[in-house]
């Protein structure tokens, strides 16, 4: 049998150097990996059923985009595989109805939102009167089910027939009708933030909502707008999601809040920077991926 202590999914061509890099901070610390893409997802899957292959711990960044991938969760779940992120929990933290409720209850400020049940079940769902003018217009639209990159969001929503159409893109999800959060200019930079909790590190980067580019939040710029509660924040989100490495979007507005955008974001876009002008900094990506390196290797320790 040949044994591999981290097996990695992917299915996207953009994760390739992320991947790779998390490979060459494993092998520094003598840590054997194993990469599972579509092609090889059928062998993979063979090999283990014979028992001719096996894996100590698992990264998934597959099955969210394809559900081929899905037996091969099961069989690392059935055979108790040290998970990043188990599918579980991804599952219960990607419904973003779900979180907004429980934000609330943990006393997480969120934007004012109505939350409208699928259209396959509740077609002519009525909104209550004065839930437009609460909102505001323009509004946004979003799925809670459906991830990943933005789909099935509307920005810039103005009427009931917007928020029908949209409901209708993806029939069978929840979807949330919110209010458009402004963020307040911080000598030049607009005060919104994408926040990343990976494994037990908080790492935070300035993120601008008009032009998706990132910059890093130095020590200085933490203390000087005094944004270190974005650190509480994040733990007390990381404490509801109960997820090892995810980022979300947090906007600090006029009236001295910090609103929770974009609650969990389970599958972070770790494109380099220095390849792709809206990707994540070349230094926080680097430093992700040797913290999920380390994580293996503290986690084969406490098993040897």
């Amino acid at each position: 049998m040949r044994k591999y202590d981290l097996a990695i999914a992917w299915n996207w061509e953009f994760d390739r150097e992320f991947v790779f890099g998390i490979e060459r901070e494993c092998h520094q610390l003598d840590i054997s990996t194993y990469r599972i893409d579509t092609e090889h997802l059928p062998t993979v899957l063979k090999q283990l059923k014979e028992h001719s292959l096996k894996f100590l711990g698992f990264f998934d960044r597959a099955t969210d985009a394809d559900p081929e991938f899905l037996p091969l969760v099961h069989w690392m779940v059935e055979h108790a595989v040290y998970y990043i992120n188990p599918h579980q929990r991804v599952v219960h933290a990607i419904d973003k109805a779900t979180m907004h409720l429980e934000f609330i209850s943990h006393g997480l400020y969120v934007p004012d939102t109505v939350i409208l049940p699928p259209y396959n079940e509740h077609k002519e769902y009525p909104l209550k009167d004065g839930d437009i003018e609460r909102l505001g217009k323009p509004f946004v639209i979003k799925p809670a089910n459906t991830t990943g990159g933005g789909t099935g969001v509307k920005l810039h929503a103005k009427n009931l027939e917007d928020i029908m159409h949209a409901r209708q893109e993806h029939k069978n999800d929840k979807y949330l009708v919110q209010k458009m959060i402004k963020p307040k200019n911080l000598d030049g930079k607009r005060a919104w933030f994408r926040v990343y909790y990976a494994l037990g590190e908080i790492i935070i980067c300035w993120w601008d909502d008009k032009t998706h580019k990132y910059s890093i939040l130095t020590d200085e710029d933490e203390q000087r707008y005094r944004l270190a509660v974005l650190r509480e924040i994040m733990s007390t989100i990381q404490g509801v999601c109960l997820l090892d490495f995810f980022s979300s979007e947090i906007a600090h507005t006029e009236d001295g809040q910090f609103i929770i955008v974009d609650y969990v974001n389970e599958v972070c876009d770790m494109r380099l920077q220095s390849h792709y002008s809206n990707g994540a900094p070349d230094a926080i990506v680097h430093r992700i991926e040797r913290l999920i390196a380390h994580e293996i290797a503290r986690h084969l320790r406490g098993t040897t």
